[in-house]
């Protein structure tokens, strides 16, 4: 049995449970995410997007491209969701926006090729220059 899957904003604006397993995570490199969380790298814990669902609150929502939107806590900025809009059968979540953070270990690193230069990564994980291999 899938225990719920809790997280949310710094403020505690907003809140949301994700009621089934992680699919998969990955740290993504790729420099829109740079910008919006302000650090060298972004994990994304991906969940199929019907279990996911906010408890407490309201996002806003930030059209990062024409091809996916980003939510986020409009009082204190905790970047929460990453929604394409080309796939809707799925959502990535801020794995640091989970209550449990240390239970969504990355499994490989995305769009590597745009990493910042001074971090050093040892971890072993695959790595790939675009999107994950089975995007």
């Amino acid at each position: 049995m899938t225990t719920a899957i809790d997280g949310g904003c710094l403020c505690g604006d907003i809140r949301y449970t994700v009621s089934t397993d992680a699919l998969e995570v990955a740290s993504c490199h790729c420099r829109q995410c740079q910008q919006s969380c302000g650090a060298p790298v972004l994990t994304w814990v991906n969940f199929p997007r019907e279990a996911f669902e906010y408890t407490v609150g309201s996002p806003a929502v930030f059209a990062s491209s024409a091809k996916a939107v980003r939510e986020h806590c409009g009082r204190c900025g905790t970047q929460l969701v990453f929604r394409s809009l080309e796939n809707t059968d799925t959502i990535d979540v801020t794995a640091n926006s989970l209550d449990q953070p240390e239970r969504f270990p990355p499994e490989y690193h995305i769009w590597f090729d745009e990493r910042v230069s001074w971090m050093r990564y040892d971890d072993g994980l695959p790595r790939y220059a675009g999107d994950a291999p089975d995007d």
